[in-house]
C-alpha cells in the first residue's frame, strides 16, 4: 500500500480539498520564510484543527529551536515532525523522546552512499529527496538497497511522472507538493489525479 501526502498546504481551500479526497498526510511548511508556502505557528494552528481526523498533520521544519517543533507536537498542532535541515541523531531522539511522536528526517540524494546514510537514521520514516530547488527529481536508480523502515519519495513527483515513480522504486509513500500546483497554488484537480493514480496503483496495477 503506497501512502499520499500532499505538502505546503496554506489556505483553507486547501484543506477543503484534502479532505475531500483524503491523502494519508497533510503537511505545513512551518516558520519557513524562504519557501513562499511557509506558514506561522498560529497559521499551522489555524489550518490543522480544520484537517479530517483520519488524515495525520505533518509539521515541516528547517533547523527550528527544538522547543518549536516539540510545542507544536505536545499540543497537537500536528502528528508527525518532518525535519529538513540539518537535525542531528541526538535532535532526532529528544523529539522522539519527549513527545513519542513520530520524526520524519529527510535527505538529500545524490549519491548510493546517501542512502546508506539515511537508512542509519534513529528517524521513524524516512525521506529522500533531491534537495535544493524542488520541483526535480533525482536519479531513482540510486535507490537499490531501499531502506528498511518506511519511506517518502519526494522531488518533482507529478502526474505526468508518478506511475513511472511508483512502479520503479515501490516507495511506502510519497510526498507531492509543487507537482499539485498551478501559478504556485494548490490545484485540486492535479491532488484529486495523483491520489487516483497512486490509490489504483495499490489496489492492483502492481
Amino acid at each position: 500500500m503506497t501512502h499520499i501526502k500532499i505538502c505546503g498546504l496554506k489556505r483553507d481551500k486547501d484543506i477543503d480539498i484534502v479532505n475531500r479526497y483524503k491523502p494519508d498526510f497533510a503537511g505545513f511548511i512551518i516558520d519557513f520564510p524562504k519557501s513562499h508556502r511557509s506558514v506561522t505557528r498560529e497559521e499551522a494552528k489555524n489550518l490543522s484543527a480544520k484537517v479530517s481526523s483520519d488524515i495525520k498533520k505533518v509539521g515541516v521544519f528547517v533547523n527550528q529551536p527544538i522547543e518549536n517543533v516539540i510545542s507544536l507536537l505536545k499540543d497537537g498542532t500536528i502528528d508527525i515532525a518532518q525535519l529538513h535541515g540539518s537535525e542531528s541523531n541526538d535532535y532526532i531522539r529528544q523529539v522522539q523522546t519527549e513527545t513519542r511522536k513520530t520524526v520524519i528526517k529527510a535527505f538529500e540524494i545524490r549519491s548510493e552512499a546517501d542512502i546508506e546514510k539515511a537508512c542509519c537514521s534513529p528517524a521513524d520514516y524516512l525521506l529522500l529527496d533531491q534537495g535544493k530547488g524542488g520541483g526535480k527529481t533525482f536519479d531513482w536508480s540510486l535507490i537499490k538497497k531501499k531502506p528498511d523502515k518506511p519511506w517518502f519519495l519526494a522531488g518533482g513527483l507529478s502526474v505526468e511522472n508518478l506511475d513511472d515513480a511508483l512502479e520503479s522504486v515501490h516507495p511506502w509513500a510519497v510526498d507531492i507538493s509543487s507537482g499539485v500546483e498551478t501559478n504556485g497554488f494548490k490545484d485540486e484537480k492535479k491532488i484529486r489525479q495523483v491520489i487516483e493514480i497512486t490509490r489504483n496503483f495499490q489496489d492492483g496495477k502492481e
